[in-house]
């Protein structure tokens, strides 16, 4: 019954009436207009902002570390086993729109990180916490509507999403290694509990050390193989592009289920408009002292995740003649195709980077929830005793359950999330907009970029005042 209901609502938000794509996209294009097309005419800035990132002050991270902290939690299964889904599922055309979808999605995730930042508070530990829970309850002063999306994300991030990770994980070694998933579950719980125990600090120097070594060697690995095959480009180039518009024999029907699945795992994997970077957006001391820097920093993460990471996924498995398949791939489509590549090492890679980016992944996810404990008063020992002991439980639980299944309740946990996240941006777009019109005219103008309460017009106000005496 619990299956079927999970299933209906992903029907309702994925599948036939694809509800989600079409609020996705929407957003996507009403904040890339309402914004100027900021993802393009400001792409350049929005790398400049990461001078002096590493800054912070005692109540939050740097920008650097909640960069790092927000990637950690993207990067995982959506760029390696995810990728490997939509292509299997929707062919190479796939890739095409989930360039789409990350191209827009940065107008998106700007927006959200930008509210992320303006509506933070401070928790019981002084230290910074936010995210759209935060944002409905304070802009919007609709406390219900943020109590249900934080019950939603404690149900994705707080649990699905690390047995989602798990999952992955396990799979991977057991398929390269022969590791029993009941093995490989306890050693990753061991590990996560360490971390974790720590909160956002130890989670966010994790995250600051290994991030940019996965990302780069992963880069690195697949530039190489890029090189080797560069005979092949070109026609791969053209089979995306053909694929994505039905140009080749499958017509019509190949559109559709390359968009649906392009779309999809693009918003699994980058998360723009999904109401998680917003978490990470809202514990950082911003550089410049104004809430649109972070916008500039989790916008510069989307492109990161999927135009730099997804894209480097997609290249390895489509230059190893990756194809349709009948059945869901995951995690195996992508350890196959770079053993193609590497031989018998290229199984080996993949275990490790799969292992290290989903285990990121798992740790950051845990921050996320955390974040919202403060939204019922449980930021507390206890409180927190409870909320990790079901956390480390899903974790075995999804080390051990069936790919699809794991899948299906992180789908309909996130397309939740999204629906409710997305209705709330749309409803504050006119403080997303004077809020960024006021640091572009700062900017501008050659002023120095701060901002204080009052400086523009925003819904509500925060619930501490920490904007009102910013120097």
């Amino acid at each position: 019954m619990l299956n079927q209901l999970v299933k209906d609502i992903n029907n309702i938000l994925w599948g036939d009436y694809q509800v989600l794509i079409y609020m996705l996209l929407a957003a996507g294009v009403w904040f890339t207009v309402k914004l100027g097309f900021i993802q393009l005419r400001h792409f350049k800035h929005m790398f400049s902002v990461m001078k002096g990132s590493t800054k912070s002050d005692k109540a939050g991270i740097s920008s650097f570390q909640a960069l790092c902290t927000s990637l950690s939690a993207r990067v995982g299964t959506g760029n390696l086993a995810g990728v490997a889904v939509a292509i299997s599922l929707g062919g190479s055309g796939a890739i095409f729109w989930m360039w789409v979808i990350a191209i827009l999605g940065m107008a998106t995730g700007f927006a959200e990180s930008v509210l992320g930042q303006l509506y933070k508070v401070k928790d019981t530990n002084g230290e910074y916490r936010g995210g759209p829970a935060y944002y409905i309850q304070q802009g919007l002063n609709k406390r219900w509507l943020a109590i249900i999306f934080s019950l939603f994300l404690f149900l994705g991030y707080g649990f699905i999403f690390s047995a989602v990770q798990a999952n992955t994980i396990t799979d991977a070694l057991n398929h390269a290694y022969d590791i029993p998933t009941l093995y490989s579950g306890l050693v990753i719980i061991l590990l996560a509990g360490l971390i974790v125990i720590g909160g956002l600090r130890a989670i966010a120097k994790f995250a600051e050390w290994v991030v940019p070594f996965m990302a780069l060697s992963y880069v690195l690995i697949t530039v190489i193989i890029t090189v080797l095959n560069a005979n092949l480009v070109p026609a791969m180039l053209w089979d995306i592009i053909s694929s994505a518009f039905g140009l080749q024999e499958a017509g019509a029907g190949a559109i559709g289920a390359a968009f649906k699945h392009g779309v999809q795992r693009g918003l699994y994997s980058n998360e723009a408009g999904s109401g998680s970077v917003p978490h990470a957006a809202a514990s950082a001391t911003p550089n410049p002292n104004h809430p649109v820097s972070q916008g500039y920093v989790q916008m510069l993460g989307v492109f990161i995740d999927t135009m730099i990471l997804c894209t480097c996924t997609a290249v390895v498995i489509l230059l190893a003649g990756g194809s349709n398949s009948d059945q869901m791939e995951g995690i195996r489509l992508t350890q196959d195709a770079m053993g193609s590549h590497l031989g018998s090492g290229g199984a080996d890679f993949v275990a490790a980077a799969i292992s290290l980016f989903a285990f990121t992944s798992v740790v950051a996810n845990y921050a996320y929830g955390e974040s919202n404990l403060h939204m019922f008063k449980l930021d507390n020992k206890i409180g927190r005793a409870c909320y990790t002991t079901g956390y480390l439980l899903m974790i075995l639980w999804g080390s051990m359950a069936a790919l699809p299944e794991v899948w299906a309740a992180a789908d309909m946990a996130l397309g939740l999330m999204t629906v409710i996240n997305i209705i709330a941006l749309a409803w504050m777009t006119p403080t997303i907009v004077s809020i960024s019109k006021d640091y572009f005219d700062k900017r501008q103008a050659g002023k120095n970029i701060t901002y204080q309460t009052g400086d523009c017009d925003i819904q509500g106000q925060s619930e501490t005042g920490i904007w009102d005496n910013k120097e």
